[in-house]
């Protein structure tokens, strides 16, 4: 059973029409500038949001295992001592307290996404199994994917694609759409600044678009990192190659979100120092042109 990190509701990025969508914890990918960091972790964390406390001793006080103290720089948690239980987020009157990773049954879940159907049905929207990575845990995958096929509920799943191939074609065979990040194509500075080669995710990726499965493509553009001419056109030319229907990239134009969910999980971001920026508007339109060039349209968002 996997950890379930947030279930967003009315979503209109995840896919077509209005959708519910369930982020799974845990990620084999390590994205330097990722803005879930909390869903990289398969294990239940805690996040403490200093602004918002107002320092009551509420959560010190009630800590069963004594693992918290209120301090000048605001209220400090012994790992050495915390065993996760929730109490303090249960009882924060400030909700500066929460805890990310809670263990649903199949069944809940399916009840919760039962319930979004009204607006499923009338914006030919569905439900998207979202993460971290979706594919790290299969077996809950693909159970809520059948019972959702059973119920004709569209379902999308948005992941890396760095899994067994046997996994993605289960997977394919239990969804309408894919969901696909392509970070780098350089696999050296794909190890460099995600964690992990690029070889199985290029791989996986040409065999869904052979089996003619659906999917989009988005791509996190960030200067100094895969925005520069090289990368793009490779990136351009690779999926050009691949026999595909959507021709259309979305272009994710970087943000540094994810900096304030370290600070409230205690983790460094870009702890490196890579360089990092949004990228300009000559860059943009030179992206765009690129893609342009190969037969592929471009959506910047989304």
């Amino acid at each position: 059973m996997g950890l379930i990190f947030d279930i967003k509701r009315y979503a209109i990025n995840d896919g077509p029409g209005i959708r519910i969508t369930i982020f799974m914890k845990g990620c084999p990918l390590s994205c330097v500038w990722c803005h879930n960091p909390e869903g990289l972790s398969s294990r239940k964390q805690k996040l403490y949001t200093k602004k918002k406390c107002i320092g009551c001793r509420t959560c010190v006080d009630n800590c069963p295992q004594k693992a918290l103290s209120l301090t000048p720089d605001g209220v400090v948690t012994d790992r050495s001592l915390c065993d996760l239980c929730g109490k303090c987020a249960e009882l924060c009157p400030a909700m500066a307290m929460e805890i990310s990773g809670t263990e649903y049954s199949i069944d809940y879940l399916i009840h919760e996404i039962e319930k979004e159907t009204v607006f499923m049905d009338r914006s030919e929207g569905g439900v998207t199994f979202c993460g971290g990575e979706p594919l790290q845990h299969p077996d809950m995958l693909l159970e809520m994917l059948r019972r959702c096929g059973e119920l004709g509920i569209h379902r999308a799943v948005d992941t890396t694609l760095l899994a067994v191939p046997e996994v993605v074609r289960k997977v394919m065979e239990h969804s309408e759409l894919f969901l696909v990040d392509l970070k780098h194509m350089d696999t050296v500075k794909h190890k460099l600044y995600c964690g992990v080669p690029n070889d199985l995710i290029l791989s996986n990726l040409r065999m869904v678009a052979e089996a003619g499965h659906e999917f989009h493509i988005r791509i996190p553009l960030i200067e100094g990192v895969n925005a520069d001419e090289e990368n793009i056109t490779r990136s351009a030319e690779f999926l050009a190659s691949l026999p595909w229907q959507h021709h259309t990239v979305n272009l994710l134009l970087y943000h540094d979100i994810g900096k304030n969910k370290h600070e409230k999980l205690g983790t460094i971001y870009n702890p490196d120092h890579y360089p990092m920026a949004t990228p300009s508007e000559e860059t943009v339109g030179r992206s765009v042109d690129i893609f342009n060039q190969y037969g592929i349209d471009v959506i910047i968002g989304g």
